[in-house]
């Protein structure tokens, strides 16, 4: 249905928008330095679900809402923001002891997937960046445009599982050689704290 040098190109590009840093990326690398290789990948997976649900959104023409409507912009983003800076609480409060307890009863899968899930869906800037990135590459002439939106959001998934994934693997191997000093573990929490409430306000004073 799409020519495979149409694929080959936005096979390309999906992978250096993958590699360009960003708030997902930059999510994945502090998720996986705190809690190790394994929260990273299922954060990026909880991620590449969020891509999902923005091109099956474009696909349906969903959102044009977030790019037509101020308030359901808005209303999405401060959610988001809202959540990392909830994020951005527990880490900063967490002391030596706390953080040691976390290490014994490491986080739920499916809470990890969640969050991956959360981060990207209610960021409304990646449903307007779909909006306007996926349709360059689809053509009415070749057939359903909604078949040709998915096939191209799963290729979009697949780059991002291979970039997000090698950063996962690389930073969880750092945090664990880091996470040995419990004053270290602090110094990385705050780190991360800060890295979530910075996003937290680059998403929240983001504009259409």
């Amino acid at each position: 249905m799409i020519p495979l040098e149409t694929l080959a190109t936005f096979s390309m590009a999906a992978l250096l928008l993958a590699l360009a840093p960003g708030p997902d990326n930059i999510f994945v690398l502090t998720q996986s330095a705190l809690h190790g290789r394994l929260a990273g990948l299922l954060v990026t997976l909880g991620l590449c679900t969020g891509v999902l649900v923005h091109t099956t959104a474009v696909a349906l023409g969903v959102a044009v809402i977030f790019q037509v409507s101020a308030v359901a912009f808005t209303m999405l983003k401060l959610f988001g923001a809202g959540y990392l800076l909830y994020l951005a609480w527990h880490v900063f409060r967490a002391s030596a002891d706390t953080i040691a307890a976390a290490d014994a009863q490491p986080l739920k899968p499916a809470r990890l997937y969640r969050r991956g899930i959360i981060m990207n869906v209610t960021n409304p800037k990646v449903s307007i960046f779909f909006l306007a990135f996926l349709p360059q590459f689809a053509d009415p002439a070749r057939g359903s445009l909604t078949l040709q939106m998915l096939m191209l959001g799963g290729v979009f998934i697949a780059s991002t599982i291979f970039i997000f994934g090698g950063i996962a693997l690389m930073a969880g191997s750092i945090g664990q050689w880091l996470n040995r000093s419990p004053r270290t573990q602090i110094v990385m929490n705050r780190i991360a704290g800060t890295v979530f409430v910075a996003l937290a306000l680059k998403l929240a004073t983001t504009s259409r």
